[in-house]
């Protein structure tokens, strides 16, 4: 297997992982605060569509690597990087995300870009977790469960 296959392989199997972690870990919240919500209140209405909407980014954006992980699947079918970005390129022509430009952004690039939804999405995931524990504390009183 090449460099580059290695490199694109790689990275579908790690915005793979990443997508299903980050998912799973956005569902928590969204699961435990119904079941939550009889006991002492759960929370004020505006907290909990806060904490809903950044649920959904983060889900959101789990779709997006997952969609990435296989465009990087398809790249490294082929026999050259050249080749494999082509066809993730057409594919993505065909689908009407994106419009050819004439420059071809190579591998690296497009792992960068991924990278930084990534980011995103680890920012969003913490970003909710903290809003459902505050969430939970407010509604506790700030005393443990008990």
């Amino acid at each position: 297997m090449t460099q580059w296959k290695t490199a694109a392989s790689a990275a579908a199997r790690n915005l793979g992982r990443n997508a299903m972690f980050c998912g799973l870990a956005a569902l928590l919240p969204l699961i435990a605060g119904p079941v939550t919500a009889g006991y002492r209140g759960f929370a004020p209405a505006l907290g909990w569509l806060l904490m809903l909407v950044f649920c959904g980014i983060v889900l959101a954006l789990a779709v997006h690597l997952l969609f990435d992980a296989l465009l990087f699947r398809l790249a490294s079918s082929h026999e050259t990087e050249a080749a494999g970005l082509a066809a993730v390129d057409d594919l993505l022509f065909r689908m009407q995300l994106r419009k050819p430009d004439g420059t071809a952004r190579g591998l690296e690039k497009r792992i960068a870009g991924s990278r930084r939804i990534v980011w995103q999405q680890r920012l969003a995931l913490v970003l909710s977790l903290v809003i459902f524990a505050i969430l939970q504390l407010n509604a506790s009183g700030g005393q443990p469960p008990g």
